[in-house]
């Protein structure tokens, strides 16, 4: 019998995720302004019931986000956000264990609280850009970490985002911020790679990875793509946003064939059905 390609992540406390076919990370918004689901779990208690019903359908990773990346966000503060996140992290820390915690964070204060309570991985849209401080808890603690490009900050990012040819300034950003992350003491295989579906991208942009995504294999890194539910799929479908989470299972199980094996999805159960008929029925490699 064929055997699946696999992935595998090394995380905080040098735990490693996988080897497994596929890693699903459920998206817990502590937020009241998240683009897709904004208010529905801002509070603790609705939070960690949500991040409950995740994890028994499946989901591998919970990423707990307390600030809103959606274009036009308004910034949080430390306190705020702080208090948004850290007792659902807490909470799940105390109640699920053996659940892996993903703090969704550009801030150090927050990434290093959530980290003491329990996460083991900081996913973090700013490359360290935001807080240069997050480069020293990373070196620290060391836990899993998701390097994601973007263009801009969510305020502005989607003002006319421009590039000479997006995949190879991806290209050119990684590899730089692989050496600045490994040179300050993160294990690279902790590290896992995030093109930024829709953070400083247009619908084109955007089409251009998935299009040339094998490009990014030659990194070395696994990937671990956030596409679910975002507003490319409303442009190229014409959708409303009830209406995306068919076409998000659509594309997750497409490029899980194409070996981005590490997926953030809003709904879990019906997107890892999809994920093992993908792999089920996968060419042979």
């Amino acid at each position: 019998m064929r055997q699946a390609a696999s992935v595998s992540w090394t995380i905080k406390g040098g735990r490693v995720l996988g080897p497994a076919p596929f890693l699903v990370c459920g998206i817990v918004n502590a937020t009241p302004d998240s683009f897709y689901d904004g208010g529905s779990h801002d509070a603790p208690a609705a939070a960690v019931a949500h991040a409950e019903k995740l994890l028994g359908e499946g989901a591998h990773v919970l990423d707990i986000g307390g600030e809103s990346t959606r274009p036009g966000a308004a910034p949080v503060d430390v306190v705020a956000e702080l208090a948004r996140v850290l007792p659902v992290v807490r909470e799940l820390a105390a109640r699920a264990p053996e659940a892996v915690l993903s703090i969704d964070t550009t801030k150090a204060a927050v990434a290093d609280a959530c980290l003491a309570a329990g996460a083991a991985i900081v996913n973090d849209v700013s490359a360290c850009r935001h807080d240069p401080a997050l480069l020293d808890v990373l070196a620290a603690r060391k836990p899993g970490y998701v390097l994601m490009h973007a263009q801009g900050e969510p305020r502005t990012m989607q003002a006319g985002p421009r590039y000479g040819d997006v995949v190879a300034d991806l290209l050119a950003f990684f590899e730089e911020r692989l050496g600045r992350l490994t040179a300050a003491g993160l294990p690279e295989d902790r590290i896992v790679l995030d093109p930024g579906i829709g953070f400083g991208k247009t619908l084109e942009h955007n089409l251009t990875i998935f299009r040339r995504i094998e490009e990014l294999h030659t990194l070395g890194r696994p990937l671990y793509m956030g596409l679910s539910n975002k507003s490319w799929l409303a442009k190229l479908l014409d959708l409303p946003p009830e209406s995306r989470p068919e076409p998000t299972r659509i594309a997750t199980a497409i490029l899980q064939t194409r070996n981005v094996r590490i997926h953030r999805l809003h709904e879990i159960a019906p997107a890892i059905q999809a994920l093992r008929l993908a792999e089920a029925m996968k060419r042979e490699e």
